[in-house]
């Protein structure tokens, strides 16, 4: 019954050395990434949280990443710079909105006309070489472009109607940076004011609609309920949005990790896809709350023929945006040749 000098120090000693050994097994403690969208609550509980909830979801104790709506950290115009220095990890927007300093920025959100079905975009970025330029743009500026998708056409709705080319004289419309570049030339004035505020201009008649998606966007966030008009020509199919990462952060992840969380953005990608293409057509032929206009194909052929010119007049700024010209240049006049399903000429 008697403990001797040498083994209480033998015991001493081991459970002294497992104590010490213990915190170093269970050091690992859960990275944690802060991720902002350029949605707001309501448009990113579909365009955001499930990428988010899945990959937390496989993740488990390794990694979390916690997700905050528009303008929640910073401002949607400095979510660049606040992922630029680690303010923020990692971004879900276009590259235009959020004003990222690059040769390939003017091309985020609604390039006039670029694409004509939703499809059109990932064919782009991964059989036309749209990523490869995406990703060294990014490299450049400290950032990892993860992934490119595509979101909803772009459409005007409006609290009064467009009937035609002289409708939209005057129109004070919420949209992107380069779409009211493009659309300023038809009386469109283009207003910028913070996304969660955009109801509220509506309803005060600060704006007078929005040029900044399509129809199913309108019903899920409100707008519809303020709006009474609803153009059915569009001035790009899709809206080209982005994942990305500061290039550090990404960097520090394991590679399983990484996989991992570009697998959920993918998904992510997919299920908007299929979610805006069955929304545009459902709530044109069911929905209640948007009256359809439209302005004839003859007098619409302008916009695109304006939009062809607009291309040019990027294309003359750059190397790299001529580039970029150039194969939307190609895809659409190869989509045009196959005809149908890729075009109805």
């Amino acid at each position: 019954m008697t403990t001797t000098r040498r083994k209480f120090l033998t015991t001493s000693a081991l459970g002294g050395a497992a104590a010490l050994a213990a915190p170093a097994v269970h050091a690992q403690s859960t990275i944690r990434w802060r991720l902002q969208t350029y949605a707001g609550a309501a448009l990113g509980a579909q365009v955001a949280k499930p990428a988010i909830d899945m990959f937390n979801a496989i993740a488990g104790d390794e990694m979390q990443i916690d997700l905050f709506y528009a303008d929640q950290l910073v401002p949607t115009e400095e979510l660049f710079q606040a992922m630029q220095r680690g303010t923020i990890d990692a971004v879900q927007s276009d590259d235009d909105s959020m004003l990222s300093p690059t040769e390939v920025t003017v091309f985020g959100g609604y390039f006039p006309f670029a694409s004509r079905f939703s499809l059109d975009v990932p064919a782009l970025f991964y059989d036309w070489g749209l990523n490869e330029i995406w990703a060294e743009e990014y490299a450049k500026v400290g950032v990892k472009h993860i992934s490119a998708g595509s979101w909803d056409p772009c459409h005007f709705i409006t609290t009064s109607p467009i009937n035609s080319l002289a409708d939209m004289e005057g129109k004070r419309v919420f949209t992107f940076p380069t779409a009211g570049r493009f659309l300023s030339q038809f009386g469109v004035v283009p207003v910028t004011v913070p996304w969660e505020d955009v109801e509220i201009a509506l309803q005060t008649r600060e704006i007078d609609g929005v040029a900044w998606c399509g129809i199913t966007e309108a019903y899920e966030v409100g707008w519809a309920d303020i709006c009474s008009h609803f153009l059915t020509n569009n001035i790009s199919g899709a809206w080209i949005g982005h994942f990305f990462a500061n290039m550090d952060r990404w960097n520090d992840l394991p590679e399983h990790l990484q996989k991992l969380m570009a697998t959920c953005f993918e998904q992510s990608h997919y299920y908007r896809q299929h979610w805006y293409w069955a929304g545009e057509a459902r709530l044109r032929t069911e929905g209640d709350k948007l009256e359809l206009t439209s302005i004839a194909d003859d007098e619409w052929a302008t916009v695109e023929t304006a939009a062809r010119d607009f291309w040019e007049e990027i294309a003359a700024e750059s190397e790299t945006k001529a580039k970029v010209v150039e194969i939307f240049r190609n895809y659409n006049a190869a989509m045009d040749k196959a005809g149908r399903p890729y075009r109805n000429i």
